[in-house]
């Protein structure tokens, strides 16, 4: 006479397939879990890059405030640290680093000129980036990001770069982590890349997935803003 199957019977699972069963979830996350992580991880950095250009863009807006007027490069370019000396005091409870490629502060320290160690690099990772285009002011905020600051006043060039995951955390790449924006003649503080930026006409060349130039995703800042396909 055959047994009635108890519910236990109907509804065990035996040691080995609970063993397999593991096995199976086990590799699907190892192989599903980095791409989880590496997407948060664009994503985050996606959104400080809004709020980096957001807290830039209000921290101008004050000094105009202040001032009285539109601020335009001309306003300040009579002096390398004149921009980052301007917006400081806008940003409370910032690390000022001082200008130059190296700070007496161990927390402030991103490069030293002509010396290997410059942690940060290029788009594609081939190149280091030159930290000429970062060494006229730079401070940390409380939130961690890194902001350099670069006035070139033989062509009256001013460029503002957010790290925008701090300096400890990796990659530490132009159009990645780290994003540049200029000041222009008019007063428009704009994306590098975009319509009007010195990078506007040479975008693809400098926000290339092939380039190795030390300057590939200095234009990279634009899409980052405004191309969805970018973080993809």
């Amino acid at each position: 006479m055959l047994r009635q199957k108890s519910r236990n019977d109907r509804f065990g699972f035996t040691l080995a397939e609970v063993l397999i069963t593991l096995g199976i979830i086990g590799v699907v996350a190892a192989l599903t879990l980095p791409a989880v992580i590496n997407n948060t991880e664009k994503k985050e950095r996606q959104e400080a890059l809004k709020k980096a250009y957001s807290t830039l863009q209000q921290a101008l807006l004050m000094y105009q405030n202040d001032i009285g007027e539109v601020p335009t490069k001309s306003t300040f370019n009579k002096e390398f640290a004149a921009l980052k000396n301007a917006l400081l005091p806008y940003f409370k409870g910032a690390i000022d680093c001082g200008v130059g490629t190296e700070s007496d502060n161990s927390a402030c320290v991103y490069s030293h000129s002509g010396e290997t160690n410059n942690p940060y690099r290029n788009y594609t990772n081939t190149s280091e980036v030159p930290s000429t285009k970062f060494d006229d002011g730079q401070y940390i905020v409380t939130d961690g990001m890194m902001y350099f600051f670069e006035n070139e006043l033989m062509s009256t060039v001013i460029y503002v770069s957010v790290d925008v995951n701090g300096l400890k955390k990796l990659p530490n790449r132009w159009g990645h982590d780290l994003f540049t924006f200029e000041l222009t003649d008019t007063g428009k503080f704009l994306p590098m890349g975009a319509v009007g930026t010195m990078y506007e006409k040479n975008a693809d060349s400098y926000c290339s997935k092939t380039s190795t130039s030390s300057l590939n995703g200095i234009a990279c800042t634009n899409r980052a803003l405004y191309d969805q396909s970018f973080w993809k």
